[in-house]
């Protein structure tokens, strides 16, 4: 059984949960271990134009891209000083702006009829490969040596720090040219926050919200929903396992009618609004506690994205 359906077995009937979180539910301001008060629960269905308190924060698909490409020059000019030709993949920018498009699944009544569970409606294309295959000495430069002791965290440390082995009788950095490359955009100072901080907390609100009771009982009754026509899932992100369908079947007849009970049980449900108003409060709760660390956060990617434009060229 998935882990939403051994958490729904324990709790009340999803109709009276349901009723209790639209009048608010939760602390008293409290401590991380209690479930944030969260008010009046919106109806949603429709995904697009979500925002969330952490947003402010997080790097954009264009700022990523851009970080990226800085990152890619950084690297194919340290490559260059040991007399190889390196390009780094870089991510291309979302079709269509992916977004939180699938962020609670499916949700999209016109894309189920038509595509069912087929996912590459706004898909990353495949990023760029290598420019050609490097050997063992390339694959030194690129990766560096065996490094004993703590990687460095910072460019300024790794030039204090000797790889012991040489290219070209050029010294291989510590990491190699990957490192230099994200060491340069990243952490060109000590004391850089790391830089998947926020994604972090964004990542952890997702994962507590997931656990949330009011969320829980959502996602019963979801499911409830979509037993009613004979469909035993508990998963609503990604349902297709429970569904019995398998990648080349997800456009299938199928899949496209589990699909459209699929997004009306959620509307039925109100899964998005639930889901969307729990997982903004634990993004709020996270910013209240990491102000002083946001703060640096998005000061340090105002500094990554003015280097990046002078490293990109």
């Amino acid at each position: 059984m998935r882990p939403f359906a051994a958490r729904a077995t324990v709790l009340l009937l999803s109709a009276a949960l349901l009723a209790a979180c639209s009048s608010g539910s939760g602390d008293d301001g409290g401590g991380s271990a209690r479930e944030p008060a969260i008010g009046t629960v919106p109806r949603l269905l429709s995904t697009t134009g979500l925002s969330f308190p952490l947003d402010g924060y997080a790097t954009t698909d264009e700022q990523r891209r851009k970080l990226e490409q800085a990152q890619s020059r950084v690297t194919s000019d340290c490559m260059s000083r040991f007399g190889f030709t390196y390009e780094l993949p870089v991510t291309p920018s979302p079709a269509g702006g992916a977004g939180n498009s699938r962020r609670y699944g499916l949700t999209d009544a016109a894309q189920a009829a038509r595509y069912g569970y087929v996912p590459n409606r706004g898909a990353l294309p495949p990023a760029k490969p290598a420019a050609r295959t490097l050997g063992a000495t390339g694959r030194l430069a690129l990766n560096g040596p065996e490094f004993k002791g703590a990687q460095p965290m910072s460019l300024e440390e790794s030039r204090a720090k000797d790889s012991g082995k040489s290219v070209a009788g050029r010294k291989v950095p510590v990491g190699g040219c990957l490192r230099e490359g994200y060491l340069t955009v990243y952490a060109p100072k000590k004391g850089a926050l790391d830089s998947m901080f926020v994604t972090n907390l964004v990542m952890d609100a997702n994962s507590r919200s997931r656990e949330d009771s009011r969320v829980v009982a959502a996602v019963k009754a979801w499911s409830a929903c979509m037993a009613e026509k004979g469909y035993e899932v508990d998963e609503p992100v990604s349902p297709q396992s429970d569904l019995g369908l398998d990648p080349n079947g997800y456009g299938s007849p199928r899949a496209v009618a589990a699909a459209r009970q699929d997004v009306a049980c959620k509307e039925r449900a109100n899964l998005v609004g639930v889901w969307y108003t729990v997982e903004s409060a634990y993004q709020k709760r996270g910013v209240e506690q990491n102000a002083e660390a946001l703060n640096q956060a998005k000061s340090e990617l105002d500094e990554r994205l003015k280097l990046a434009a002078t490293l990109a060229g």
